[in-house]
């Protein structure tokens, strides 16, 4: 590897992270150093890179490590085999990276991953150390986002939740078929494991805290994950199953899905061209379904068509919602918030608006209108005072197929 500067590794390594969507700030503890202890707070606002549930745009300096790796996973540019241009970060030059960004006032906080260097534990002790020093050394009160890797020792996953907000272990593929074809170094039941003890210590973590007010943090933003979609033959339809039962089992705080995307030089496994970024899009949407309009499993998975894909010319919700006409029209003057929920292109916002407004009168159309974004999607699926609907059908004037075509990233 030749020698670089600090601005090359930087350039090398922050162009290796885009490919890791798991990057977000939500749900962390709040700290802040305006009583003159310390650098950083959790809070704010600053360059967009992220977005919090209230819509803050969060900042944040993510990069790798390093992009070598002893792993030969088809999927990934980064894989041993891949002619790639390589760097390696130093301990020091990330903590230096971090502090130098923030007191620029570039980012709030710091996303990190990496590739595998030597072994996992020696990756995964560096990857500690950038966080410990960050913490203890300087006081960084920020956001630390730490990309762990499952074969590491236990322990080490442990200090990195101690110093670290959130903590991603990704499952990678969908499926263990998936899995052990693109990625056979890799093991579907060490990374369970790992976020099953992961799990663990964040509850015991809480439970402490609600008895003892001094007892230490530990990964105050939960665990997230990432799934890559359209690298193996995994349909829509197990993908959302894949997701709920992550969900289910290691209480995560978000599942992540990225879109395959083409790499040089790739295996002859993997698939020519990538997925619509569309299909990325319905999976994000199929997931809120599920995590805050009531939707199970299933339900969503039955909006998906006889090849187990999510169509792309609308999102899912209305999908499910023609196919189960006989749910509508909705009135939205005595219905619960559960069927609200389902109408198409209502909100969670909008539909407690909807509910708090009808405690002092009968809801018009135009009251619906004024409530939400847009109007024209909903009002074939709801009842409301002085309209209903006709028969639900597939009329060209309800529009609500409208043609879409799917456009490419690069395209001239």
């Amino acid at each position: 590897m030749s020698r670089l500067d600090t601005r090359e590794k930087l350039a090398i390594l922050a162009d290796a992270a885009k490919y890791d969507a798991s990057c977000a700030s939500s749900g962390t503890a709040k700290r802040d150093s305006r009583g003159g202890k310390g650098i950083g707070s959790t809070e704010g606002m600053g360059i967009c890179h992220a977005y919090a549930p209230d819509g803050r745009c969060i900042s944040l300096l993510k990069i790798l490590l390093t992009n070598s790796c002893i792993f030969d996973c088809h999927y990934c540019i980064n894989r041993k085999s891949s002619n790639v241009r390589r760097a390696r970060f130093t301990v020091e030059e990330v903590v230096q990276l971090t502090l130098a960004f923030y007191r620029r006032n570039y980012i709030e906080g710091l996303f990190l991953s990496s590739g595998i260097i030597r072994s996992s534990d020696y990756t995964m002790e560096q990857i500690v150390a950038v966080a410990r020093s960050l913490r203890e050394d300087h006081d960084f009160r920020g956001y630390i986002h730490l990309k762990t890797i499952p074969d590491a020792d236990p322990e080490l996953i442990r200090q990195a939740g101690v110093h670290a907000d959130r903590i991603s272990i990704n499952v990678e593929l969908p499926t263990a078929g998936g899995l052990k074809a693109l990625a056979p170094e890799k093991n579907g039941a060490r990374i369970e494991g790992a976020m099953k003890g992961m799990k663990g210590a964040i509850e015991d973590a809480r439970d402490a805290k609600r008895k003892y007010r001094s007892a230490p943090g530990f990964a105050p933003a939960g665990q997230s994950t990432q799934m890559i979609v359209g690298a193996d033959a995994a349909d829509d339809g197990a993908i959302i199953q894949r997701a709920s039962t992550l969900y289910d089992r290691f209480a995560l705080r978000r599942v992540y899905y990225s879109a395959f995307s083409p790499i040089p030089d790739a295996s002859h496994v993997l698939p020519l061209k990538r997925p619509p970024l569309l299909r990325e899009h319905r999976l994000y949407q199929s997931d809120w379904m599920m995590r805050f309009y009531g939707f199970k499993p299933t339900e969503v998975a039955d909006a998906t068509d006889t090849n187990g894909m999510l169509p792309l010319d609308i999102d899912p919700k209305l999908a499910w919602a023609l196919k189960h006409r006989e749910t509508f029209p909705v009135d939205v003057n005595r219905a619960p918030r559960e069927m609200l929920l389902r109408i198409p292109g209502l909100g969670v916002k909008a539909v407690n608006r909807i509910i708090a407004s009808r405690r002092w009168r009968r809801l018009t159309l135009d009251d619906i209108a004024r409530l939400t974004v847009s109007i024209a999607k909903m009002r074939p699926f709801l009842i409301a005072e002085g309209w209903r609907p006709t028969a639900l059908s597939d009329r060209a004037e309800l529009h609500l197929r409208p043609k879409t075509e799917q456009l490419e990233l690069f395209a001239g």
